[in-house]
Parts: C-alpha cells; structure tokens; sequence
C-alpha cells in the first residue's frame, strides 16, 4: 500500500475549508487543516464531524512568515512531507477605497495574499527535491471582475492568480504544479447572512440558477491536486455557475 500524500489546506475549519479537507480525505490524503488557535472544544467538534477521516488540525498564523515556516517543519518533521497545498485562508475587509483605512487594506493582503507566499516559500524546496508538489489557490471571481467595495480584496485574489502563473513557470519541469480557483457566489455563513432579497438578485445573475456549495470547489481542489493532474498548471479554474465567462 503506497504512502497517502500530505495535505495542507490553510483556512482549513471553515466552510469552504471544510469541505475541501473532507474531498481530500475521502481521495486517500492525510490532511492538516491549519487555523487560527481555537479553543479545544471547536477543535474536537469539528474533528468529530469528519467522521473519522484521516484528518488533523494546526494551528499558525499564516499572516506571519515566521510562523508558516514554524507549521512546514512540523508537518515535514511529523508527516515526513508536505505534498498538496491548498491555500484557502481568507478574510474580507470591506469598505469603498475612499473610507478605507491602511489597516483594512493590509490586513487583508496578509492574510489574502502574503500567505500563499509565506507557506509557498517554506514547502516549494521539499516539494522540488521529492519531484511532486501540487499547490491550489483559492482565487475569486471578485478577481477577474472586481466587486464595489472590494479593492483590497479584489486586488488580492487578482494577484494570487499572477503569483500562481509565475511559480507554475519557476516549478512545471519539476514535478509541481500551481493552479487557482475562482469561486463565484458560495452558501457559507457570509451569503447566508445577506438579506433574502440581496440573495434572489444574486442568483438571478447566475446562469446555473443557484449559488454554489462549497462541495462545487472541494471537487475542483481535490482534481486539480490530483497524482494524474500533471500536465495542468498556471491554469485558473473558475467555478461560478457561469456568472463570468472568459477565454
């Protein structure tokens, strides 16, 4: 019975998160799903509502360049490797550019986009020396077409999809590949929350009818990283029910 691979998948107790550990899982990957420290009983709820899958939780600021390089020692030195990663972690801080305040922007991009850099930093040598790696960047429709309100946030998955196609040109004669993923409209607490109206007008503007399950981006993930996902890198996968088409 050959080794599972190692999966990472930052944001990992959330809902997008969530549903991408657990489609790792049931592919035969052991996965690290990394958050924030929480408190023990979250931490044992959510493990149990994996269902016994082989899955595991860490906890690192992925903001922090030090203290991504803390959790890929852990992993490498615990797991013997770091072989998928899958940076997910992401928070909004809206506001229209002309009341946005310094904070909000650089929040933002230091969890939205400065930590693909920092883990992508500290996992690439592992990945290049065994000859494997798959890294999968959660993007964002907001990316390809920008959203009011959203400066900050559109900025950083746009540029998560330029760091994607670089590193995939630095990585693709070496057994790595770096893709991205561009969710539309999701159901996770953040849309739930809208007012029902805002919700119907929303999928109104969607070809497909609905919004989208966070299982719709778990697939996605879980093929993109895939053994046999080897000849597809510096590609963005949008999954958004047809609501922005493009070459």
């Amino acid at each position: 019975m050959s080794t599972p691979r190692i999966a990472v998948v930052t944001g990992g107790m959330g809902g997008l998160g969530t549903a991408i550990c657990r489609a790792l899982a049931h592919d035969g990957r052991k996965v690290v799903a990394v958050d924030l420290p929480t408190a023990a009983e979250r931490t044992q709820a959510w493990l149990d509502s994996m269902q016994g899958l082989d899955v595991s939780v860490e906890s690192a600021d992925v903001s922090d360049f030090d203290s991504c390089q803390s959790l890929v020692a852990k992993i490498v030195q615990t797991h013997g490797a770091l072989d998928i990663l899958v940076n997910n972690a992401g928070i909004t801080r809206d506001s229209t550019l002309r009341k946005m305040e310094l904070a909000q922007w650089q929040a933002l991009l230091d969890v939205n986009l400065s930590s693909a850099f920092h883990l992508c930093r500290h996992a690439i040598d592992g990945m290049l020396e065994r000859g494997f790696g798959r890294i999968v960047n959660i993007s964002s429709v907001s990316g390809q077409t920008g959203n009011f309100g959203q400066t900050n946030y559109a900025a950083a998955k746009a540029g998560l999809h330029g760091f994607s196609m670089s590193l995939a040109r630095e990585t693709a004669g070496k057994g790595v590949t770096v893709n991205s993923v561009s969710p539309g409209y999701i159901e996770t607490p953040m849309t739930r929350a809208m007012p029902e109206a805002a919700r119907e007008r929303t999928r109104a503007m969607i070809p497909a009818g609905r919004l989208g399950q966070p299982e719709d981006i778990a697939r996605t993930v879980a093929f993109l990283s895939a053994d046999a996902a080897d000849y597809i890198t510096g590609a963005n996968l949008p999954v958004n029910g047809g609501l922005f088409m493009s070459f």
